[in-house]
């Protein structure tokens, strides 16, 4: 378990990188809204760890059921990020006024713990 928390932890970290480059892509369009770019950028970086989840992290490969995990992810991993990122930004980069990639750094941050349990327990879980 120790290592599929480091490996997790190292598709992890490229996710944040996919999802701070895909922000700042975003941000670079005149007046795109910060939430929806978030949203955008995040979903990039689901996609990505789901792959990579995929490959390494707990290697599913030719094993069935792809749709499934990938739908399971979303719905456990996707869903989770997504709101924990749209309500951490929300309140850092308003309220807080914080620039908004580190705002985006600490919303990630908050969601790590999280996310490994429910792909360890709900999306990647043994066959029966």
């Amino acid at each position: 378990m120790i290592n599929r928390w480091l490996r997790f932890n190292a598709v992890g970290l490229a996710g944040v990188l996919v999802q701070l480059a895909a922000l700042t892509a975003l941000k670079q369009i005149p007046d795109f809204p910060t939430l929806a770019a978030t949203a955008l950028a995040v979903e990039l970086a689901v996609l990505h760890n789901f792959y990579w989840h995929e490959r390494w992290t707990w290697n599913t490969r030719g094993t069935p059921g792809q749709g499934q995990r990938l739908l399971r992810f979303h719905a456990a991993n996707g869903l989770v990020s997504l709101a924990s990122n749209l309500l951490w930004m929300r309140l850092l980069t308003g309220p807080l006024a914080l620039h908004y990639l580190p705002a985006n750094a600490i919303s990630i941050a908050a969601t790590a713990l999280i996310n490994f349990a429910l792909s360890e327990h709900f999306v990647f879980r043994p066959a029966r």
